[in-house]
């Protein structure tokens, strides 16, 4: 245990004489937030869409031929059909469609009858861009079966589309917030754990470890331990900041904050040992900022923080799939805005177990080769 202890007090001890690199790696997250938050644009595609028609008449059917419409030109939407409306709401919920279009079985008989034709439309609005662009195209989907003019005052022959956020309203600012925090951990694994153990053997300090009765696990255990640390309190720092500039309340309070900082603590041992896999075997500062702008474009835009996942195009669909921040980020939203609980997000929880595991073990077995 002392032996451990000494290797987190040196590598700590480095990293406070490095303000610039702290300084950097908490300031760099929130002025992501603040110029992307503001900046960024983009033609979303592939959004997933569950309807439900318990309609057979002719002006559902009008609904659904513009609906394939949108589909196939645009590809704004995937369209799902299922029977019942439970079960689709409940996907929504669930995270398997951005939201559920229900058409009533009465429909098309109060369109006959001008008697104001309802149908509803259940949004996952956590993510602001993608229920926006589908409320847009379910209403640009309805207007064909309105009058072929706008009227100032509401018409009772007119077909309303009633939607229902199912959870309380979510920004594209306040979106950003988890992607945020992710980019925080990912700067911090990078400064710390591995990059100190590059830095070390590039001015040769490596060497006195062999005269040393300090083994190799005791090195890549205190690296991590003092990598998780630093980082920990750095994506702590960055989220309660994202959270007082973007107005996001902690609506259960300390149960979520514990939800969050469990995650938190996951993603960073996920990152620190993918890092020590990676880098762990460099032997010079210059290829680890080589690789630092390249690892964060791979690992980060294809998480679906500034971006969904449904958009993508298929192969980086799949490399979302094994992808950590993925299901780091997934956690996080779901934590943050859909209050959610660690139970409802077992399957990121177990994925980023995993991959910690895996990568830990590959980095063990890397470092010894190496020392």
């Amino acid at each position: 245990m002392i032996r451990l202890l000494a290797v987190i007090e040196r590598d700590l001890k480095k990293f406070k004489r490095n303000p610039v690199v702290l300084a950097m790696s908490i300031l760099m997250p929130i002025i992501y937030l603040v110029i992307l938050g503001n900046s960024f644009q983009g033609k979303l595609q592939g959004l997933p869409l569950v309807v439900v028609n318990q309609d057979s008449g002719p002006y559902s059917m009008s609904i659904m031929e513009n609906m394939r419409a949108v589909e196939a030109g645009p590809k704004t939407l995937t369209i799902f059909r299922i029977k019942d409306q439970g079960e689709a709401i409940n996907g929504v919920r669930q995270g398997r469609y951005k939201a559920a279009l229900i058409i009533p079985p009465d429909f098309s008989k109060r369109v006959s009858l001008k008697a104001r034709p309802e149908v509803g439309l259940f949004l996952d609005n956590t993510d602001g861009i993608s229920a926006e662009t589908i409320r847009n195209a379910v209403n640009g989907a309805l207007k064909s079966i309105n009058s072929d003019y706008l009227s100032i005052r509401e018409k009772t022959d007119q077909t309303l589309l009633r939607d229902i956020d199912l959870y309380r309203k979510v920004d594209y600012y306040q979106s950003l917030v988890p992607g945020v925090v992710i980019m925080a951990i990912f700067l911090g694994a990078l400064t710390t754990g591995a990059f100190n153990l590059v830095m070390d053997r590039f001015l040769g300090i490596d060497e006195s470890y062999l005269l040393t009765p300090i083994s190799k696990s005791h090195i890549v255990a205190g690296l991590i331990i003092s990598g998780l640390s630093i980082t920990t309190i750095i994506a702590v720092l960055i989220f309660a900041v994202s959270m007082v500039m973007t107005g996001i309340p902690l609506s259960k309070g300390i149960e979520q904050f514990a939800s969050i900082l469990i995650v938190i603590i996951l993603t960073t041992l996920c990152l620190l040992s993918l890092m020590f896999v990676i880098i762990g075997r460099v032997n010079h500062p210059r290829i680890v900022g080589l690789l630092s702008g390249f690892l964060n474009v791979i690992l980060f835009f294809p998480s679906g923080a500034i971006y969904p996942i449904a958009s993508f195009p298929e192969w980086l669909k799949a490399f979302a799939r094994i992808n950590p921040e993925a299901y780091a980020v997934d956690a996080l939203k779901s934590i943050l805005f859909k209050g959610e609980s660690l139970g409802d997000i077992s399957g990121d929880i177990a994925f980023l177990l995993v991959f910690t595991f895996v990568m830990m073990t590959i980095a063990m077995g890397t470092f010894k080769r190496t020392l």
